[in-house]
């Protein structure tokens, strides 16, 4: 449960709920059938299967597919990327299909101009002789170049500022940033389905977001993937899985995109000091994901199990323990920065029932932050075991 608060000396008064301003849009893929019975009129014998030969694919989804299954992705990847019409393939199971057709979009964020597929059955009596494929496209072949020229120039903005010689947490941070800066949430956005909508338009919903940051991520040489799930109240929601130094973790720049509004006793607290990023979501495990998010991808998933590059971790805001020498050195650290807040995160419940009994019940929190008016902003998230205090 997250609850902000303001703490006066001598005095503790909870006044009410911590609110993200964000919305979740479920995941939606309608794909359009059709069925032609052509059965004695259709004579066509049977022709050898060409044999899909391409370049090694580095595409999650793609890895993790039985290989007569990635004959199968190859041939829709390909009739997508090249607006083909028509296109047999090699299985006539339907439910394949439509999975590697899922496994194809959630590896190439690139494909943005598609929205969905048709599908034709060729009959012979009763026998399915064979099955055709034909993607839907969002935008013409010349549409969707005029949108890549757009793209790129986003890309390369972005990419314009990234510090040199970043190491990939370090990219993978700047990148969570950079769009959560450069984009609002907005459920009624353009193109809100695929990159377009975070990279032209500039609003999006989950899956823009997420597909843009696998997209800005994969041209960094990242490794990101998307992911599809369900959140806290059954709403379908998509985020990443990402590769930092050979270890697995999640990010969510979606709910990383965050409105704190501190309710009750803070309205006078300067606007300007209200946190826009939570990075509660950047780099993290899958027990932590776990505790807000469900996972329901289209493949199997690795076990995230490293903190080495969660970003409390990184940032020197985790606490493993009490530790009041760890307290006052990030507290002195944050204000020499100028920072507005400072979010500390608990590796168990029992860490952070510890801390917040001694900074609040305790009001041990007035050692360390310039209150001259005796009175503290705070926000603290048991959830996540987390407390946040304005600077």
């Amino acid at each position: 449960m997250k609850k902000t608060g303001v703490l006066l000396a001598g005095m503790l008064i909870v006044t009410g709920c911590l609110a993200y301003a964000w919305q979740m849009l479920p995941h939606q893929q309608s794909d359009l059938y059709t069925q032609e019975d052509v059965g004695a009129r259709q004579q066509e014998s049977e022709q050898t299967e060409q044999v899909v030969k391409r370049e090694k694919e580095y595409g999650y989804a793609y890895g993790m597919l039985p290989e007569e299954e990635q004959i199968l992705y190859l041939e829709i990847r390909d009739a997508l990327v090249n607006y083909e019409e028509n296109v047999r393939l090699s299985s006539h199971n339907k439910d394949e299909i439509s999975h590697a057709f899922q496994c194809v979009l959630n590896d190439h964020p690139e494909i943005f101009y598609v929205d969905g597929y048709t599908y034709t059955e060729y009959t012979l009596g009763d026998m399915l002789k064979k099955i055709t494929f034909t993607g839907t496209y969002r935008f013409s072949r010349e549409e969707a170049k005029r949108k890549q020229e757009q793209i790129d120039n986003y890309v390369n903005q972005c990419f314009a500022d990234m510090p040199q010689d970043a190491d990939e947490y370090t990219k993978v941070k700047y990148i969570y940033e950079y769009l959560i800066h450069h984009t609002e949430y907005d459920a009624a956005a353009k193109d809100n389905q695929n990159i377009c909508s975070v990279f032209i338009e500039g609003k999006s919903v989950c899956q823009g977001y997420a597909k843009a940051t696998q997209y800005l991520l994969n041209r960094a040489g990242i490794f990101s993937t998307l992911v599809l799930g369900r959140v806290v109240g059954g709403e379908g929601h998509a985020w990443n899985l990402v590769q930092i130094d050979g270890k697995y973790y999640y990010v969510d720049t979606t709910w990383g995109d965050a409105s704190y509004q501190a309710i009750g006793g803070a309205g006078s607290y300067p606007g300007e000091k209200i946190p826009t990023i939570n990075y509660d979501y950047l780099c993290v495990s899958t027990e932590q994901m776990n505790l807000t998010h469900t996972l329901d991808n289209v493949v199997e998933l690795p076990e995230c199990d490293s903190m080495e590059d969660n970003y409390y971790v990184r940032e020197g805001f985790y606490f493993t323990e009490w530790n009041q020498e760890q307290i006052e050195r990030v507290f002195q650290e944050e204000y020499e920065k100028g920072s507005a807040y400072v979010t500390l995160k608990c590796e168990s419940y029992d860490v952070y029932r510890q801390m917040h009994d001694a900074l609040i019940a305790e009001q041990e929190i007035f050692r360390y932050l310039d209150c001259p008016d005796g009175v503290v902003s705070y926000a603290d998230d048991e959830t996540q075991y987390s407390m946040s205090f304005w600077l």
